[in-house]
């Protein structure tokens, strides 16, 4: 049996790409990881991500390099800065909260269209992947990868019961920047406790039946995420200044 290529190298910092060139395409590899090296924060918004270092670390091509660009850029990931060349994207507090707008009218909906539609095996399933979020704030792994995929799971749990598939694609195409303001959110001081009891109170409000409530206690959840996520914004420009 051929043994499967790999390619492991450090570069870039914060990025650790292992690209294996008998399982997905190579670009999807490199795609994927970039990905989510930005998305946990590993690479830092206005981090510099130089063609010539992402080339030697990946073995990859510059077509390749160039086309993963491409697809960041387009998720709004990334951006191209005259004289400097391609950064990781830095969210204005004005994007963020357009973000935090459409968010707040599309999880408000989904929690009104999950009460009204949702089977008892959607709400089952909504309440376990919330004693995930409740498991993963007491384990003392709050602040890891692991907690924002536990809300992941909260929020497919809630479009697969709200049953539109409308919502639910405008918000994956949207998931990478949410997930990188919910990191920052989440890094908070003091911010996962409260996450976990506004969680809390939208479940609640589900398994009651009571479309309103939960759509206020999801209004609710972001709009006391982005309060955060601006005050950690607001604090960032003392410091820089």
């Amino acid at each position: 049996m051929a043994k499967k290529a790999t390619n492991s190298l450090e570069g870039v910092d914060g990025l650790s790409v292992q690209v294996n060139r008998v399982a997905a395409p190579v670009r999807e590899q490199v795609f994927d990881q970039l990905r989510q090296a930005i998305v946990e924060m590993r690479l830092k918004p206005e981090q510099r991500l130089v063609e010539r270092e992402l080339i030697q670390q990946t073995g990859v091509s510059r077509t390749t390099i160039r086309e993963v660009l491409r697809q960041l850029a387009a998720e709004g990931l990334v951006t191209t800065i005259p004289h400097k060349g391609t950064v990781v994207a830095s969210p204005s507090v004005e994007r963020a909260a357009e973000l935090y707008e459409v968010r707040a009218v599309l999880e408000g909906m989904a929690a009104r269209q999950f009460a009204e539609r949702a089977t008892e095996v959607h709400m089952r399933a909504l309440r376990r992947a919330f004693d995930g979020i409740e498991k993963r704030a007491k384990s003392g792994q709050a602040n890891s990868q692991a907690m924002i995929e536990a809300k992941k799971h909260f929020y497919d749990a809630l479009f697969e019961g709200a049953a539109n598939g409308t919502i639910q694609d405008i918000v994956e195409s949207l998931q990478a920047r949410v997930t990188v303001l919910r990191s920052a959110s989440m890094s908070q001081p003091g911010r996962i406790p409260k996450t976990v009891e506004e969680v809390r109170a939208i479940v609640e409000a589900l398994e009651r039946r009571d479309a309103d409530a939960a759509a206020v206690a999801c209004v609710h959840h972001v709009n006391e995420a982005a309060r955060t996520v601006f005050e950690a914004m607001a604090a960032a420009d003392d410091d820089a200044a």
